[in-house]
C-alpha cells in the first residue's frame, strides 16, 4: 500500500530550518527550492561554490544541498571549504550527484559530505534525507549543549578549585605561624623544628616554651587524619600550649603573681585530654610526646601519650627509645599518664617525631620505622649537622630513600634538643 503523503512530508523537530541550495542549474535550483520552501525550510541559493561561501559567512545554513559536478569549484571542493568554516553548530552535507560508484562515495566522505542524493531528486527521498539529517544535527546539538553545561561547571569548579586553593595556602601561612621559631638557643643547648605537611596544611605539630632561662618545654602532637579539619586542632592544641601567652599554656601554671612553674607532663597530659573529650562534635584525637626539662642539670620529664617512642642519641654513640606508649589524647574521658624520668649529659641529642617518618615507606617496600629512623639521625649527625640543618638533612634523606619521593603519604615533623652541645657566648670584658 502506498504510504500516505504526510508520511513523507512530515517536518522533524527545529534542527534544520535553514537550508542551503548550491546548483549550477537555475531550473534545478528553482525547483528543489520550490520543495523545501512548501515544507516550511528557510531556502538560500547560490549558484557557485565561491557565492555559496559568502551565504556562509552571513547565514549558517542547518543543511547544505550541494550539486557535484560545477564549474570551477565543484562540490567536493566546496564540502571542503565548509568544513573548514568556524561555525557555532554543525551543517548537515548533502551532495546532489548521478555517482554511484563505491569509489566517488568514499571520495565524498573523505571530503566531508554526510550523505548523497541521486539526479534528478525524488521528493520523497529528499523528505527522508533531510529527515535523518536533522536527526543527526539534533543529536549534535544536544551533544554541543551538554559539552558546553559540561564546560561550565568545570570552569566554575575550576574557581572553586583556586578560591580553595588559595584559601589552602593562607591556613598554610597561618599554620607555619604557630611555629614561629625553627631554632633557638637556650644556654649551651639547642633547640630545632621541623614541619613538613604532606598536603597544604596538616595534623602534625611541634613546639617549644621557656618560661626561665633554664627550663624549656618541648613537645611533638600528631592529630588524626590528614587536611583541614586536623589543621583546626593543631592550631587549638597550639593555644593550649601557647609560647607567647604563657597565662594560657595549661603546661605552665602561676606562682605567687611573679612567676610560671611547669606542670609535670602527665598531669599536662590529662589536662589537654580533659580539654580535648570536653569539645562536642569534635571526633579526633591526637599522639603526644612532650618533655619538660631542666637545662641546667639535664633532669628530663616525659609523657608519651600514643605517640612514637623519642629517640635519645648519647655522645657516645648508644641509642635509647624512651617510653612506653599510653593512650592518645581526646580518645576517652578520663585518662592518667605515666611519666618517663631521664637525664641529658653534654653531646647528647633527643629527637621527637612523628611516624611520618618510622611509617614512611621504602624503596624496598618496608616501612623505616626506628632502626631506620635511628641510622639516618646517626648518618646526618655524623656527616656534621647541627640544628635545623640536621633535621632537613635527615628529611632529605628520609626522601631518597622513600618509594614515592615526590608525594608524602603522611605529615612529617621533628622537634630535637642538642643538650650542652653550643659554645657558651664569652662575657663582656
Amino acid at each position: 500500500m502506498r504510504p500516505k503523503e504526510a508520511d513523507f512530508t512530515r517536518i522533524e523537530p527545529d534542527a534544520v530550518r535553514r537550508v542551503l541550495l548550491v546548483d549550477d542549474s537555475r531550473l534545478q535550483l528553482k525547483i528543489v527550492s520550490a520543495m523545501l520552501s512548501r515544507w516550511g525550510f528557510e531556502v538560500l541559493q547560490a549558484e557557485s561554490g565561491p557565492e555559496a561561501l559568502e551565504l556562509c559567512a552571513t547565514h549558517s545554513p542547518d543543511l547544505v544541498l550541494s550539486d557535484w559536478m560545477m564549474p570551477g569549484m565543484d562540490g567536493l571542493e566546496f564540502c571542503r571549504h565548509f568544513r573548514d568554516l568556524q561555525k557555532d553548530s554543525y551543517g548537515y552535507f548533502i551532495l546532489l550527484t548521478s555517482k554511484s560508484e563505491k569509489g566517488d562515495v568514499a571520495q565524498g566522505l573523505d571530503a566531508g559530505a554526510d550523505d548523497f542524493l541521486t539526479k534528478p531528486v525524488n521528493a520523497h527521498e529528499l523528505r527522508a534525507r533531510i529527515n535523518a539529517g536533522a536527526r543527526v544535527v539534533s543529536m549534535e546539538r544536544q551533544l554541543s549543549e551538554k559539552n558546553r553545561l559540561v564546560s561550565e561547571a568545570f570552569a566554575e569548579l575550576k574557581t572553586i578549585h583556586e578560591a580553595i586553593d588559595n584559601d589552602l595556602k593562607q591556613a598554610r601561612k597561618i599554620q607555619e605561624s604557630l611555629v614561629p621559631d625553627r631554632m633557638r638557643v637556650i644556654g649551651t643547648s639547642r633547640v630545632s623544628l621541623l614541619l613538613q605537611p604532606c598536603g597544604h596544611v596538616g595534623g602534625d605539630l611541634v613546639g617549644m616554651f621557656t618560661p626561665g632561662f633554664d627550663r624549656l618545654g618541648l613537645y611533638s602532637i600528631d592529630v588524626s587524619g590528614h587536611g583541614i579539619t586536623s589543621a583546626m586542632v593543631t592550631a587549638r592544641v597550639a593555644g593550649y600550649m601557647s609560647s607567647t601567652f604563657p597565662d594560657q599554656n595549661i603546661a605552665l601554671e602561676k606562682r605567687f603573681d611573679q612567676y610560671y612553674a611547669m606542670r609535670e607532663p602527665a598531669e599536662t597530659g590529662r589536662m589537654l585530654n580533659q580539654r580535648l573529650a570536653a569539645d562536642p562534635g569534635v571526633e579526633e584525637y591526637l599522639t603526644m610526646a612532650y618533655v619538660a626539662g631542666d637545662m641546667k642539670t639535664g633532669a628530663m620529664r616525659l609523657v608519651q601519650a600514643g605517640h612514637p617512642p623519642p629517640l635519645l642519641l648519647r655522645a657516645d654513640g648508644t641509642v635509647e627509645f624512651l617510653g612506653d606508649g599510653g593512650l592518645p589524647i581526646g580518645l576517652v574521658d578520663e585518662v592518667s599518664y605515666d611519666q618517663v624520668e631521664f637525664t641529658m649529659a653534654r653531646g647528647d641529642r633527643l629527637l621527637l617525631y612523628s611516624d611520618g617518618f618510622t611509617e614512611a615507606v621504602m624503596k624496598d617496600g618496608q616501612m623505616l620505622e626506628e632502626e631506620g629512623l635511628a641510622r639516618i639521625f646517626r648518618q646526618s649527625v655524623e656527616m656534621g649537622g647541627t640544628g635545623p640543618e640536621l633535621l632537613e638533612d635527615m628529611y632529605w634523606r628520609l626522601t631518597t630513600q622513600m618509594e614515592n619521593a615526590e608525594t608524602l603519604g603522611d605529615d612529617v615533623s621533628a622537634a630535637l634538643l642538642e643538650f650542652d652541645s653550643v659554645p657558651e657566648a664569652p662575657a663582656n670584658p
